[in-house]
């Protein structure tokens, strides 16, 4: 390779190799750049020092092993010997997406021993393996949302090489990769780009502090550092798909927006390979812009995360109504949110305080939506990291698992939730400097310290130290779990139900105005809510009791095709659209199904579908 970097404001640049204590000035060229001539061989390690300063990583480093802070080391990705050919590739909407952290998917923590374990994601129905961040970060241990290179992979993980291994291998099981890359913050060590030129801007805050420059001047070759390296990930590494982290924290009030870009390279690098490749967008905004066409003034996403979906399901099951959680719980919302994805679409939010969102355009593929009953987030970012089968029993989890994975979306499973892993996953780090490493302990304390977490634990939380290394140890996924008891069963469910949605035309349907929800029971709840739910898919019934009691539910619910307002159910004359009986294809319970009607014990649920299509 040879070396080329962006430092505008610098005098002088020089290239340093550590192993022969050699260094050399590089040349400088147009527009803030610098370079050299002179090839650097594969596995050599190298340094740029400006001005005389400290030595400090490329930028664009495609090699940390000696952690952030170190040299970076030159890698060829074209060194690698793809067997791939025939791989024609995935576009995520509508597939099963399946996200998974490197670092506690296995007890090794590495790519390469996470690849032992893709045939049981093929077994369970998995199409794309979603991988948490890899973007080297600080010390060895961390979820990857701090990492500071977007070009490296964490050598803790296995490094650049591992991951060209697990996409190969991942492919040939039939599996896409799709990879969290985030463009909106760096870590908070390690960062040493803005040093070599204005990669941050005061114009714009974000969370995390100043924002990344997007819009300010210098921000052409800033943009460019964050499209290169996504196109880098599709093209050298053979990348399927990108999730872009919280992209409603790039700030950029320019044209076209940094995301319009990325989409329409993106599009453009699809068409030059000859296979699709997505962008899914993680965007807090409850607004469709992110899945309108750049054509259309939008930022051409392929499908986005609505969280809303979760937030409904979760809410209604638990009864859990702290913090965002706050407008969601009843039967009406879960309705909405099956029906129209955002809750929240131009109406009042009683957690942010104001209006927020827009409306998803009626005839909108239901597949551009991304959700899940779990993910990191929703499980991580609570007090301590606790799953939902810490605290539901069985059959509310398989509830979950139906009304997820045969809802109108592209739905997305955790690892470990398949078999109702009790195992959490809390936010853990490894800093080195212990200032940061106490600033972390005390921000997750205050951070639970209020939203109604003591009275969701019945009192004082304990948040686990992030810096522990059991923290970290707790989270690793116990396979042991898979062969025992209701944990077999609940798996067995989950590859049931994603078969059914590979087989049931209505299942698999992306439509929205073909998707309803009836339900025999309260509006409201001030805990879990009990009663009925009855999944309108096309022709395809998924019904759900939550009730502790068995119930009856009436052939005429069952039959109905329409509902009124408030989700009860009106007959109408023909019981499946096409006159077929119904049969149960998938039953979580003893479920029983005749002449009057379904009737389901306690925590079930039975999944119908025509006659015809069995």
């Amino acid at each position: 390779m040879r070396v080329e970097v962006w430092a505008p404001h610098a005098d002088r640049v020089d290239l340093v190799l550590p192993r022969s204590g050699q260094e050399r000035a590089l040349a400088r060229g147009d527009d803030g750049w610098w370079h050299d001539d002179r090839e650097v061989p594969h596995g050599t390690d190298y340094a740029l020092r400006l001005d005389g300063g400290d030595p400090r990583p490329d930028p664009r480093s495609a090699w940390q092993p000696q952690g952030v802070h170190g040299p970076s080391r030159a890698f060829d990705t074209a060194a690698f010997a793809w067997s791939d050919d025939g791989w024609a590739g995935v576009d995520v909407r509508g597939r099963v997406l399946y996200e998974l952290h490197v670092g506690t998917f296995t007890p090794e923590g590495t790519l390469d021993a996470a690849v032992e374990h893709l045939e049981e994601l093929v077994e369970l129905g998995v199409d794309v393996v979603e991988l948490m961040p890899l973007a080297p970060f600080d010390g060895p241990r961390g979820w990857g949302y701090d990492g500071v290179g977007l070009y490296a992979v964490h050598e803790a993980y296995g490094g650049p090489a591992a991951l060209q291994r697990f996409v190969d291998a991942a492919h040939a099981h039939g599996l896409g990769v799709c990879l969290d890359v985030v463009h909106n913050h760096l870590g908070p060590t390690g960062a040493y780009v803005g040093e070599f030129g204005p990669y941050w801007t005061d114009a714009h805050h974000t969370p995390w502090g100043a924002a990344i420059n997007l819009d300010q001047p210098g921000s052409a070759h800033v943009r460019a550092w964050i499209v290169d390296s996504a196109l880098r990930w599709l093209r050298d590494f053979h990348v399927d798909a990108l999730r872009l982290d919280a992209v409603h924290e790039l700030a950029d009030d320019s044209e076209p927006h940094l995301l319009a870009e990325l989409a329409d390279r993106v599009a453009t690098l699809a068409d030059e390979l000859g296979r699709p490749l997505s962008l899914v967008a993680e965007t807090d905004l409850n607004d469709p812009v992110s899945v309108t066409p750049t054509s259309e003034g939008g930022w051409g996403m392929t499908a986005q995360w609505a969280d809303d979906v979760h937030h409904a399901i979760h809410a209604l099951v638990t009864g859990e109504r702290h913090g965002y959680y706050v407008d969601f719980g009843s039967p009406a919302t879960l309705r909405h949110a099956l029906t129209r994805v955002f809750v929240h679409d131009g109406g009042r939010s009683t957690f942010r305080g104001r209006d927020w969102g827009r409306p998803v355009p009626p005839g909108t593929d239901g597949h551009r939506f991304v959700v899940c009953v779990q993910n990191h987030d929703q499980v991580g970012n609570r007090a301590i990291g606790d799953r939902p089968s810490q605290r539901l029993g069985a059959g509310a989890l398989a509830g979950e698992a139906a009304l997820l994975l045969l809802s109108p979306f592209t739905p997305m499973l955790f690892m470990g939730e398949e078999w109702g892993t009790r195992r959490p996953f809390p936010f853990f780090t490894s800093y080195a400097d212990p200032e940061l490493a106490q600033a972390v302990r005390e921000g997750r304390t205050a951070e639970f310290s209020g939203h109604g977490w003591q009275d969701l634990y019945g009192g004082t939380v304990q948040v686990p130290d992030p810096q522990d290394p059991a923290t970290r140890d707790a989270a690793v996924l116990d396979r042991t779990e898979r062969t025992q008891g209701e944990h077999a069963l609940l798996l067995d469910w989950y590859r049931t139900l994603v078969a059914l949605r590979r087989s049931v035309p209505d299942l698999a349907s992306g439509d929205l105005a073909a998707t309803d929800l009836a339900w025999d029971g309260p509006d409201a709840a001030d805990g879990p809510w009990r009663g009925v739910l009855v999944l309108r898919r096309g022709r395809a019934r998924v019904v759900v009791n939550l009730d502790d009691d068995e119930r009856t539910v009436a052939p005429d619910a069952l039959h109905a095709r329409a509902w009124d307002g408030r989700g009860a159910a009106r007959p109408t004359p023909d019981a499946s659209g096409t006159g077929a009986p119904w049969v149960v294809a998938a039953r979580w319970g003893v479920v029983e199904h005749g002449p009057g009607g379904l009737v389901l014990p306690p925590c079930s649920v039975a999944v119908l579908v025509p006659a015809t299509e069995t």
